[in-house]
């Protein structure tokens, strides 16, 4: 059969198989963001010297929360060694374990190695913020050591996925590739506006969600027997958790030093939702895709709404939220808004767990077009 001229370019679903052909257009639409405005340097100029002046204290507080590269652990550490007589055979017992794990988990591992690869991303995000970017791309300022040794740390949770869903022999890596490169290319629109105050507050929910959703996987994996690939979820889960508690200690910290403006951050921050960095997924066959996956990762109890309300209240309480004194009219709206939203949330919890019960069955092409019920 022959694929030219128009035929170029174009989609085809056949017996619900996802059949795309690339004519080598790069369409804007394929990488641009879900809103049509984008706000940019929302924080006011002077509060630059709010972070300026945090330098020593991230020295003393945040950068104790990394560890050195020799005492790190390394994804070969989990790992067939390629180098070794037995790898082969360490190879098929990997497999062999992975036979016992079904699509539906698969499907959200590939998601959750997905994220973890669009790491390019997130560097970038924070290196465009106001007062705390590195200006040098080896700058020696706290703020930037952080970001590029977090950025290190958060590399090995890609590789390590990467490779193991490699080797399983379960999964279509070519598809996982091209959602990786659309995913990188499509880039992270989830309206930070060049200001720390919601970086912060949206990486502080962010860390505690992966750890969350890691950990799951990691018991998961454990009740379908295979207990090295619980290991595997369980050390990245461990590292989410470490830089979890720096972010934390980052937005503490800018609640003692400017608590009317950090109050009204999170609100703004809380209203905006706090979107998942892989939102912008695509694999060249379905534009709902992240919807998809979070909805089997839902379904699994990886991650759940459930746990976003969860994690809002465990940072309202974490701060102090209902116990800050001395704010404006604004300031206090804002504390209201964010102490009572946890319960309206609750609300739609539910909904979205009647909704779960209706969901259909839809082939996923990271595992090679098998269908798994959303």
């Amino acid at each position: 059969m022959e694929r030219k001229g128009k035929e170029e370019g174009r989609r085809e679903s056949l017996g619900g198989l996802c059949r795309v052909w690339v004519s080598g257009e790069v369409t804007k639409k394929t990488f641009s963001s879900p809103h049509k405005i984008q706000v940019t340097h929302s924080m006011p100029p002077h509060k630059i010297e709010i972070f300026k002046s945090m330098e020593n204290w991230v020295e003393e507080n945040v950068l104790i929360h990394l560890k050195p590269v020799e005492k790190c652990w390394q994804p070969q550490d989990f790992l067939p060694d390629p180098a070794s007589d037995g790898f082969h055979e360490r190879v098929e017992e990997l497999q062999e374990r992975a036979k016992g794990t079904p699509d539906d988990y698969f499907v959200v591992l590939v998601g959750e190695m997905i994220t973890e690869e669009a790491l390019p991303t997130y560097q970038t995000q924070i290196n465009i913020l106001d007062g705390i970017r590195d200006e040098t791309g080896a700058s020696p300022s706290s703020w930037a050591t952080w970001t590029r040794a977090w950025t290190a740390e958060e590399n090995r949770h890609g590789d390590l996925l990467n490779k193991y869903l490699y080797l399983s022999g379960r999964v279509d890596m070519k598809q996982i590739e091209k959602t990786i490169q659309y995913l990188i290319g499509a880039g992270m629109d989830v309206q930070m506006e060049n200001n720390p105050y919601l970086l912060f507050i949206y990486t502080s929910f962010q860390e505690r969600a992966t750890f969350i959703s890691h950990g799951n996987t990691a018991r998961l994996a454990n009740q379908h027997g295979d207990k090295s690939l619980a290991q595997i979820c369980g050390i990245i889960a461990s590292d989410e958790k470490r830089h979890e508690t720096a972010y934390t200690k980052i937005v503490e910290k800018l609640f003692e030093i400017d608590p009317n403006g950090t109050v009204l951050a999170f609100a703004d921050r809380m209203r905006k939702k706090i979107t998942m960095p892989g939102l912008l997924m695509y694999d060249g066959c379905d534009e709902n895709l992240f919807e998809h996956f979070s909805a089997v990762a839902q379904r699994l109890g990886v991650y759940t709404a459930k746990d976003y309300v969860d994690v809002l209240e465990f940072f309202v309480e974490r701060w102090n939220v209902e116990k800050l004194t001395g704010l404006s009219s604004e300031g206090r709206k804002a504390q209201d808004y964010v102490c009572g939203l946890a319960q309206r949330l609750r609300k739609l919890e539910e909904r979205a767990q009647e909704k779960a019960k209706q969901a259909p069955t839809i082939p996923f092409s990271w595992i090679l077009d098998r269908e798994v019920r959303l």
